[in-house]
Formats: C-alpha cells, sequence, structure tokens
C-alpha cells in the first residue's frame, strides 16, 4: 500500500462525508460505492445486504447505521427518475468494506480508513470531560501558532494588540487581562487554559476564521488585520448571541489545566524512598 495513494484515497472519503445536525459523520452510498470500485449499483447493493446482515448478527440495531432514501437525478432530456440511496454511519461503511471484494485494492484501504477511524472514535468516547478539554486546548494551541504565521504575513508587530482586538471583539469589548480580571483568574495564569470546553471552542473558531480570512482575503498591514481579528471575534460573539447562548465573558473560569496536570503527575508519581 503506497502511503501516497492511501493518502490520497483518504482524502476522497473525506471530501464525501457529511455531518449530522448532531454532529455524527455519514456517507452517502453512492460516494462509497464509487470509493471502493464498484461500478454497479446492483453488485454494490448486495454488499450492503450482506453488511446489514453482519450489523444485525454483532446484535447492533440496523436502523440506526443504514438508513435508505431516493432522490430524484437527471437522465437525459430534462426526464428524472428515482435513484435508490443509503445514509450510512461509520460503522456501517466498516461493515461494508469488511463485506466487500477483498481482490479490490481500494476495499483494502477502506478496511483500514473505517477500522482507525472507528477505533478513535471509540477512544475519544471513553475520554473524561477533563481530557476532552485538555484536547481542545491543545487545538487552541496549534491554531494560535498558525494565526501569528498568517498575522506576520500579514504585517503584524505588535503581537499583543493583534490578539487583544480578537478578544474585544469577542468578548464585547474586554481585553485579556479585563476578562481574567472579571472571571477571577489570577494575572500568572493564561485566560485559555482556565476556561471550560464551550468558551474554548468560540476561541478556537474564533482563530481559525480570522487566519483563514487573513490568507483568504491576503490582507495586507497591520492595522488591517488587527481590524480583521476584532470584526470575526465580534461576528463569533454574533453567532452565540442568535442561538441564545451565554456570552463567553459570563461563563465561570475553570480550574488551570497546568495545575491540574500538576496534580495527576503528582497522584501517580511513585514515592520516595
Amino acid at each position: 500500500m503506497g502511503d501516497a495513494e492511501y493518502g490520497g484515497f483518504v482524502d476522497a472519503l473525506e471530501k464525501c462525508k457529511h455531518k449530522a445536525p448532531n454532529g455524527s459523520e455519514y456517507w452517502m452510498a453512492r460516494d462509497i460505492q464509487a470509493a471502493l470500485g464498484y461500478t454497479r449499483w446492483e453488485s454494490f447493493s448486495d454488499v450492503i445486504g450482506k453488511a446489514q446482515m453482519a450489523c444485525e448478527s454483532a446484535g447492533v440495531a440496523v436502523e440506526n447505521q443504514f438508513r435508505q432514501t431516493t432522490k430524484m437525478v437527471l437522465i437525459g432530456s430534462g426526464a428524472e427518475r428515482q435513484m435508490e440511496d443509503w445514509f450510512l454511519s461509520r460503522y456501517a461503511c466498516y461493515l461494508i468494506a469488511m463485506n466487500s471484494d477483498p481482490t479490490k485494492r481500494e476495499v483494502g484501504y477502506a478496511m483500514t480508513y473505517f477500522a482507525v477511524q472507528t477505533r478513535l472514535q471509540e477512544v475519544h468516547d471513553r475520554l473524561t470531560t477533563e481530557q476532552k478539554r485538555v484536547m481542545l486546548r491543545n487545538r487552541v494551541k496549534n491554531a494560535n501558532k498558525s494565526l501569528v504565521s498568517a498575522a506576520k504575513t500579514a504585517g503584524v508587530q505588535k503581537y499583543g494588540v493583534f490578539h487583544d482586538a480578537g478578544y474585544k471583539g469577542l468578548y464585547g469589548g474586554l481585553g485579556k487581562a479585563q476578562i481574567q480580571a472579571k472571571k477571577g483568574i489570577p494575572e500568572n495564569e493564561d485566560l485559555l487554559d482556565c476556561i471550560d470546553r464551550a468558551e474554548l471552542a468560540a476561541n478556537e473558531f474564533r482563530i481559525t476564521q480570522t487566519e483563514q480570512k487573513l490568507i483568504r482575503e491576503q490582507i495586507r498591514g497591520e492595522q488591517p488585520a488587527i481590524n480583521t481579528h476584532f470584526e470575526v471575534g465580534r461576528e463569533v460573539r454574533s453567532t452565540i448571541k442568535k442561538i441564545g447562548g451565554t456570552m463567553p465573558e459570563n461563563l465561570p473560569a475553570a480550574p488551570s489545566i497546568k495545575k491540574l496536570a500538576a496534580k495527576k503527575a503528582k497522584e501517580v508519581s511513585p514515592p520516595q524512598t
């Protein structure tokens, strides 16, 4: 299995992945059919049937993994006809790969991809709330590094002012120091280490969207970049307000992630002799 070829296959599966309103991932059977190298729907439909039988044998509710649908498609001269399709969960896709023609190279790739994705989801589901918070905090940290790079390209030199502009947009005019004071977070702590997941997620969205806007619109100049960060933060705040969420400055502080990590390390360290 060549890394480049497998990487291309994974990219194709990622591009045809959809997200339901509840955040769960799903794929359409017609897309999976093409990805697995099946040219005839009838043959692939047989594979779906075998996968459903395997699902039932495993004691998993088939209707929660496979959901049939139809859609109208053009067949020429403006005429339309109904075409059968299926909404497929990640687990359903894995079972389909397991029951597909093993001589197809694409099938081997799919088995690997969906097995890995299923395992990652299992691991994620077992994480505690604090572990998920730490993962999100690390994502925010990496996103901030990418934002700094984009800001540097735009011509930013006063990074403190630039970052504060994003906070002011998101937090209704409050800068980082004011936010920490309002939440009772000590000055020697980092704000992003002392907030919970909902607030971290809002900041991650602010950061990633600012980076993308700076790059996409090729914004140049320190003040335009600062203004962009403020505007994106304000838009995120507006979205939170529209959906009835709590304004971030009114969310309570959370225990410092660094202190929790230090406490955990102390708990598991061997006794001194």
